[in-house]
């Protein structure tokens, strides 16, 4: 098992990345924290701790995530990678509207080079494909932000297979971030694609918002077993299950707990077995 993935071939990242939806608050809207230096020092911890791979968007706050990147780590140090996306209005806790017209995505790309404090965005992830707007409209204003050095790779959220396989007719696409986890693989067949194309696969909801450590009856007691025999949390095995099951995932869990970030970040170091893998792959 392989710890580093090249987003786009050249973005060398460690494959345990960090999350910060978890620094906004209910609902994806305001801060989690009052004091927003809680926040700063968490994110240099996860730094400090090694990871390489910070992923945002701008709705989430909006604006506040990437405001607090910016605000704990520029300048960005040699070999950070940060995502972001754009594609996503907020008016409230909880509300998301898409908007992917070429002139909303362009005014979304400024403003998250603003909030970064950077020229070019690492990877710029579409969050969502608007349905109302060409697919080609989309990825060719993405192109051009590209070819113009505001973005170095293009990546995709919450896509289907069929999708994908259209979107890399039309533009490159670098990444993929779909939900995926333990319990939920639904999207197994854009994995698979994102295999076949040495695409990043950066599965949201890596621990199932939290089911795969609370209440998942049966799947939680095969869990909690094979942690057991590791000393470790069923939530670093769910971790450490992603990490194991293909060399294209790149889970960005997410926490406001500097104890819970040095957790999820153990994980990379557990060895899951054959043995283990097969009870872990047999919960699906």
């Amino acid at each position: 098992m392989g710890n580093i993935f090249a987003i786009g071939g050249e973005l060398s990242v460690r494959r345990l990345g960090f999350g910060t939806g978890g620094l906004a608050g209910p609902g994806y809207w305001g801060p989690r924290h009052d004091d927003p230096q809680r926040s700063v020092a968490l994110l240099r911890r996860a730094v400090e701790r090694g990871v390489t791979l910070i992923d945002t968007a701008d709705n989430y706050g909006p604006d506040v995530a990437e405001e607090l990147v910016a605000r704990a780590l520029h300048p960005y140090p040699d070999g950070l990678v940060i995502a972001t996306k754009g594609g996503v209005v907020r008016t409230g806790p909880d509300l998301w509207h898409i908007a992917g017209r070429p002139d909303d995505l362009r005014a979304m790309c400024e403003a998250s080079l603003r909030r970064l404090r950077t020229d070019t965005l690492d990877l710029y992830q579409l969050h969502r494909l608007d349905p109302q707007v060409p697919m080609a409209d989309q990825l060719g204003t993405l192109t051009e932000l590209q070819q113009a050095g505001k973005i170095r790779h293009i990546g995709l959220d919450s896509v289907s297979a069929a999708e994908l396989t259209q979107a890399q007719q039309l533009a490159p696409i670098a990444s993929v971030q779909n939900r995926y986890n333990l319990l939920d693989r639904a999207a197994e067949d854009v994995l698979e694609l994102c295999e076949k194309r040495g695409t990043a696969f950066l599965p949201w909801s890596p621990l199932g918002n939290g089911a795969l450590v609370e209440d998942a009856g049966t799947a939680l007691a095969t869990v909690a077993a094979v942690a057991a025999r590791h000393g470790a949390t069923p939530g670093q095995i769910a971790l450490a299950w992603l990490l194991h099951r293909s060399p294209v995932l790149l889970p960005t869990p997410g926490t406001g707990s500097p104890a819970h970030l040095d957790e999820n970040l153990a994980a990379a170091g557990i060895a899951l077995t054959d043995g283990d893998m097969a009870q872990l792959d047999a919960l699906a």
